[in-house]
């Protein structure tokens, strides 16, 4: 591992929609050039960012034509990526995040399920997932661990 200095903290906003998956990780990764990452790390962060992402656009913002901002934090700390998306779409069933659980993919083509796999991708591939309601806002924590100059 590098001594490599820390990058400044980013924030930036997306609006809910169709393209705010793709426009999100594109714009955190051009930010997160400078780190050199290697293609599993930049695998990860793009993997956690869509799935996040599109589970803010489907499920917290529904209504297409209502839509909202989505606001991305990421610091870069000794232990990773520290990631904070932030919206004020609907809160989460229950208050928290789904188990994110391995689906039974040993099963007829039919019987396969649709969903499911989103919250799994997310908790293998993050640490520290983190979320809170407070009043209309929703806030999910993650940090994804990364090394440097080790590219692949």
């Amino acid at each position: 591992m590098s001594t490599q200095a820390p990058i400044p903290n980013i924030h930036f906003k997306v609006q809910s929609g169709v393209y705010a998956a793709r426009e999100a990780s594109e714009k955190l990764l051009h930010e997160l050039a400078p780190l050199d990452l290697n293609a599993e790390e930049t695998g990860a962060i793009e993997l956690v960012m869509a799935e996040a992402l599109n589970n803010i656009v489907e499920h917290g913002y529904p209504d297409p034509q209502n839509g909202g901002p989505i606001s991305i934090y990421c610091e870069h700390g000794t232990k990773g990526l520290n990631i904070k998306l932030v919206d004020n779409g609907l809160p989460m069933p229950n208050g928290k995040t789904p188990a994110g659980l391995a689906v039974n993919t040993d099963v007829e083509l039919k019987d396969m399920p649709e969903g499911g796999f989103g919250w799994f991708i997310i908790k293998d591939l993050a640490k520290d997932v983190a979320y809170t309601r407070t009043l209309d806002t929703n806030r999910l924590d993650l940090r994804i661990a990364i090394t440097f100059g080790a590219k692949n």
